[in-house]
C-alpha cells in the first residue's frame, strides 16, 4: 500500500513538473518577444535577437548534456523524462536563431544566404550544427524509437556531442572578430566537464565490471 502511494506521488509530481519545465523553457522567448515589442533590445535589436537566440540554443544543448550526469549523481531516474523536451527546445531556439539571421541579416534572400554560408566558415559551422540537430528533433518521439530500433536511435542521438562542439566553434569564430572569448571559455568549460564526466563514468563502470568478474572468478 505504501509503495502504491509513493508511486502515485511520483506520478503526480512528474505530471506537475512537465508543464512547469515547459513554461520555464519558454521564458527566454517570452522575454525576447516582449523586449522586441517594447524596444528594449538596445541600439541594434536585430543583432540582439540573433545573438540571444544563438546563446539560448547553446545553453539548451548544455542543459540536455547535463541531464544524464544530474540523473546519475542525484539518483533521480525521472530526470530522463525531460531530456526530449529540453532537446526540442534547443531546436526551437536554433530555428529562431536561423530565422532571425535569415530575416534581419539576409532579408530572406535564399541565394544570398547560400553564398553567405559558403563564404563565411563560422556560419557554415553553425548551419551544419542546425542540419545535424534536425534529425534528432524529428526522431524525438516514441514511434521513431520503435521504427529505428533503440540501438540505432541511441547512435543517432549521440550526434549531440558533435553538435555541441560545432556550436562552440561557431560561437568562438563569431567572437573572434571582436577578440572577446570570455563567454566562449565558460561554455567550453561546461561542455568539457559534461563530456569528461561521461568518459570518467564509462571508465568507472568498466573498471567495476572487471573487478566484479575477477571476484566471481576467485569464488
Amino acid at each position: 500500500m505504501a509503495g502504491q502511494m509513493a508511486g502515485r506521488q511520483k506520478w503526480l509530481l512528474h505530471l506537475a513538473a512537465k508543464p512547469l519545465v515547459f513554461m520555464a523553457c519558454l521564458l527566454p522567448f517570452a522575454w525576447l518577444f516582449y523586449a522586441a515589442l517594447n524596444n528594449q533590445l538596445g541600439a541594434n535589436p536585430a543583432e540582439a535577437l540573433i545573438r540571444a537566440t544563438g546563446d539560448w540554443t547553446l545553453r539548451f544543448v548544455c542543459i540536455v548534456l547535463a541531464v544524464t550526469p544530474l540523473r546519475v549523481i542525484t539518483s533521480t531516474p525521472a530526470l530522463a523524462r525531460f531530456r526530449r523536451m529540453l532537446g526540442l527546445f534547443a531546436y526551437f531556439y536554433v530555428l529562431l536563431h536561423l530565422f532571425s539571421y535569415s530575416w534581419f541579416d539576409m532579408g530572406f534572400d535564399v541565394a544570398d544566404i547560400a553564398k553567405d554560408i559558403a563564404r563565411r566558415p563560422f556560419i557554415l559551422v553553425g548551419f551544419s550544427a542546425f542540419v545535424l540537430l534536425t534529425p534528432l528533433a524529428a526522431t524525438s518521439f516514441n514511434a521513431a524509437i520503435k521504427a529505428m530500433g533503440a540501438k540505432r536511435w541511441q547512435l543517432l542521438h549521440k550526434l549531440i556531442y558533435l553538435i555541441a562542439g560545432l556550436g562552440l566553434l561557431h560561437f568562438f569564430w563569431m567572437r573572434a572578430g571582436k577578440n572577446n572569448f570570455n563567454e566562449v571559455f565558460v561554455y567550453a568549460a561546461i561542455v568539457a566537464l559534461l563530456l569528461g564526466w561521461r568518459v570518467w563514468n564509462r571508465w568507472a563502470k568498466a573498471r567495476r565490471r572487471v573487478s566484479n568478474n575477477a571476484a566471481v572468478g576467485v569464488r
